[in-house]
């Protein structure tokens, strides 16, 4: 019985620990002219500073689903807050009128979907999501 729960403990922290490993890519359409963007541009996208890529082109940023790695491990290399500083910023900009936080999409497949629909959109997820139907932009080691 000791070793079921020595064994279980071991498997979740080893996938947590292949998580935490996992390359986070940011994405736009593949026909966004752009190349690649910096991580201040992208980060003033997310938090709303910015409404437009680094050509002019409206930007829409979108999110994956709270609590979800690819989001923490994106939140915390990019826009450098964790997720209850997140909450504060946006409910002080919502509340003053100032600013509307990026939707929240949903997974990689979602993300992925709405972005190489999408030409405005930007996104993130796991690199190992990565095809032919997105641009990757930036990627978080």
């Amino acid at each position: 019985m000791k070793s079921c729960k020595f064994f279980a403990v071991a498997l979740v922290a080893s996938l947590v620990a292949a998580v935490a490993q996992a390359e986070v890519s940011v994405v736009v359409h593949p026909s966004s002219p752009a190349a690649s963007m910096s991580e201040d541009d992208i980060s003033k996208l997310f938090l709303g500073k910015s409404k437009s890529f680094p050509n002019g082109d409206t930007a829409v940023p979108i999110n994956q689903n709270e609590g979800s790695a690819v989001r923490d491990k994106f939140n915390d290399a990019v826009v450098k807050k964790n997720a209850s500083q997140l909450k504060a910023y946006w409910s002080q900009l919502v509340f003053t009128g100032k600013g509307t936080p990026p939707k929240d999409a949903g997974d990689d497949a979602e993300v992925k979907k709405l972005v190489a629909a999408n030409p405005n959109m930007i996104g993130y997820i796991d690199s190992s999501a990565v095809d032919g139907s997105v641009k990757v932009v930036y990627k978080i080691p």
